[in-house]
This record gives C-alpha cells, structure tokens and sequence, in this order.
C-alpha cells in the first residue's frame, strides 16, 4: 500500500533522516480490517493517529495528515478484493475447485521451469562449470556495499542468492527488510526468464537467498527502513542484472519529493533513466523496475496543492555513452507559494550509475534549493528544509548507464564481449519481444 501521509516526523511520511521505524508513521503489524462484512473505520483510524502520541518524545511527530485520503484508499482496496473474490468464486462455479487448483499449481510450475531454463542457458553461455558463480557489487551514496554472489547449479536448474559481505545496518533510512530483497530478485527474473509468464511463487521455487542477519538488508525490527523501499530495493535490482550482464544501471533511485504542513502532506516520485541493455538505448525520463507509482498530472497538482510547476523535461545527455546509451534523466522544478516543510530522499548523488561491457555511466543526480532572492543551496542527497512562499526547489534526476563500448558499434568487440553480451541478449522478456516483432 502506499499512502501520501501516514504520520511520522514529517509531511508526506518519507523523512529523509529517520532514523527509526517509529519516525516513519504508523505501523500496522497486523489489524483485520473488515470483520463481519463491516470495515473496521474507527480501528484504523485509531492506529493511523496513534504516532501523534509520541509528539513529546519525538518533536514533529504527528498521526496521518490526510485521514479522509486514507480511508479512502483502504476502502478502494477492499472493494478490489471483494471484486477478486467474486470473480474466483465464478471461476470456481463454472470449472469446480479442483480445476482451479490444478490451474494454480500448473502457473506456479511453468514459472520454476522458465527460471530453471534460464539458468542453465546462462550458465553454459558464459561458460561456467557445471557449479559457478558470478558476482556483483554496487554502493549506496553513504559507501555502504551490496554484494551478490550467484551460485548455479546447472544440473538442477537452481541458484543461490548471497549477499554476504553486504554493509551493516545504517543509521539511517536506507534499511531494507528481507522481503524487498526478494522483490528485486522476482522481479529481477521475471525480467530474464524467456517464455511470457504472470509473476508469481513459482519463478522463486530455484532460488535460495542468503541475507546475513543485521546487514542492510535484514536489519533489527526497530531500524528505519523508508528509504530502503524505494531506494535500496534500486540498488538491488541494478546489482542482480549486472550479475546477469543483462542491463547497465538505471538512475537506481525514485527521487521522493515530499512537502506539507500540519494540515497537508504530498508525496511523488521522480522519473528517470533506465539503463541501456544489449539491443537496446535505455529509454528516458520514465520510473524504472518496480516503482509501481506514477506521477500526477500538472494540471491536478497545481489545483490541488499550494505550488507551481516551473519545469518538468528530460535532462538532456546525462545518461551515460555507449554502443547504446542509457537514458537520460529529467529536471522537476517546484515552486511553493506558501510557507511548509518539504523533504528530499534519493540516491545517486555520489555515486554514479555505471555502464557494463565498456558503457559510460550515466549523470549523478543533484537537488537545488532556489530561495526567492535568487541564493541556490545544494541540498544533498537526503534533507528537509523549510519553505517560503517563492522558494524553488529544482530535482535533476540521474541519467542510466551506457552498455558496451561507443567504439564497438564500428569496430566490433573481443570474443570474450560478445560471448557476455550474447548470454544476455538471449534470455529475458526484451528477448521475446524483439524475436516477435521480428517474426511479424
């Protein structure tokens, strides 16, 4: 679920330095929302309120800011839920229980098989014995590591996952739970396996992950993890496709803008690069991997709240040089006509998305605070600050790495280049399409 305000420290419940869960808004462990076909309003709302008790010991802190917005959204949930359930329960009507089950198990089975095929193609076309591994690595702007070693077994078809040697938990918000790392790897898959499957258990029947207990990536339960949601889990994902040497990194960050004051919050996201891969230009100015969020629409967010939308265009040539060029980024330009309180979290502002096979890496992101008399302040990667009427806040967003050497597009490339670009360029879902559209 994602909510504009769930309470917290600060306007829009993404503070860029939280430094524990509790800072972040309310947290529901587990609360049954519908009991006997009634929702349970007064119950959550209780829950959703309840950061504002910890205002003497946590200043700032507050219960959500937009109640009605929250209620709202759980109730539009369940709607699609009980819409989900009537349509499996006609399904059920018209081919019986056992039928359907059957039907479940088949998906869950044709997904193990795509990913088990994957891999032993992967395997024999980067020439691994018949027990290999491959690794990777990135960082986090803060110097933090995520390492990743790939283990194949090609006779079973299975693969282990370990991020040992990850950084320690930070003190700070770029924590992730386990389950985000297992997101990136699904989804990560998804993306690599051949045949054209719904996402589902299936695809991480192969797999084993190996996650060290109080790294970044399984910290304690009282860790701030905001951040690791939609920065961390990025990271990730760029560090299991350069394993695969399938794609350069996309701009691995969503740029969360948030601003608000005691009345309001507001949250977006921020598009922009997505890496190149081997038959491909990264695309420009677009959310990259598992965002699941879109951006509002000018018209709505100048209506709605008390800004102006100076600009919002692609960030010309900052993604990164190659035999394909990763995408570039965008530049998101806020102007605030009243006073509040607006925060910044991204990533990629130190460290830049790198390129594969020779690709140039994309453009480091930037954050500009503009006041009304003309003084530019940057901002840093992660930073609240307090807003006047006429104050801009300007977001450059990272461009996407470059994949493969500018000069191989006339010249060619080692055996050993090809050999790794052709492994990635035969598996994936870019795969399928391009061999459709050519087939057409």
């Amino acid at each position: 679920m994602l909510f504009s305000d769930i309470g917290g420290i600060s306007p829009g419940s993404m503070p860029p330095n939280s430094k524990l869960l509790v800072e972040e808004g309310a947290a529901v462990v587990s609360f049954k929302l519908v009991r006997n076909g009634h929702f349970q309003e007064a119950g959550i709302t209780e829950l959703l309120m309840a950061p504002g008790r910890l205002a003497d010991q946590l200043p700032g802190c507050s219960g959500t800011r937009n109640l009605s917005d929250n209620l709202s959204d759980l109730k539009a949930q369940v709607a699609a839920n009980t819409k989900g359930i009537q349509l499996v329960q006609e399904l059920i009507a018209e081919h019986s229980l056992e039928v359907v089950q059957a039907y479940m198990k088949y998906i869950q089975a044709n997904a193990e098989d795509a990913v088990r095929e994957m891999l032993r193609d992967f395997s024999k076309s980067r020439g691994l014995p018949e027990v290999g591994t491959v690794t990777a690595e990135d960082q986090l702007d803060d110097g933090s590591p995520i390492r990743l070693t790939i283990t194949i077994d090609r006779s079973e078809g299975s693969a282990t996952f370990d991020f040992t040697g990850t950084g320690p938990e930070v003190y700070g918000n770029l924590n992730a739970p386990p389950a985000v790392a297992y997101s990136a790897i699904i989804y990560s898959l998804r993306c690599l396996v051949t045949r054209d499957i719904p996402l589902n258990q299936g695809c991480l029947a192969p797999i084993k992950v190996v996650i060290p207990e109080q790294c970044l990536l399984n910290p304690s339960p009282i860790a701030a993890v905001v951040g690791g949601n939609v920065l961390t889990s990025q990271r990730v994902t760029d560090v299991v496709l350069k394993a695969f040497g399938a794609a350069a990194a996309s701009q691995g960050c969503m740029n969360n803008l948030t601003f608000g004051d005691s009345n309001m919050g507001y949250y977006e996201t921020i598009a922009g690069g997505a890496g190149a891969g081997p038959t491909w230009h990264g695309r420009s100015g677009v959310h990259t991997h598992m965002t699941n969020t879109r951006i509002t629409d000018p018209e709505i967010l100048e209506r709605r709240y008390p800004v102006v939308l100076r600009q919002f265009s692609l960030r010309k040539g900052s993604g990164g040089a190659g035999k394909h060029n990763g995408g570039d980024g965008v530049i998101r330009e806020v102007e605030f006509l009243r006073p509040m309180t607006a925060g910044i979290l991204s990533e990629r502002r130190s460290v830049a998305p790198f390129g594969l096979f020779g690709g140039q890496p994309g453009e480091k992101g930037q954050n500009l605070l503009i006041r009304s008399d003309g003084r530019v302040v940057n901002l840093g990667g992660k930073a609240t600050v307090q807003l006047q009427a006429g104050d801009v806040i300007r977001i450059c967003t990272p461009g996407a790495g470059g994949y493969g050497a500018q000069e191989d597009a006339a010249n060619g490339t080692d055996s050993r280049k090809r050999s790794a670009e052709r492994a990635a360029l035969q598996v994936g879902s870019v795969h399928e399409y391009r061999r459709l559209q050519e087939s057409a």
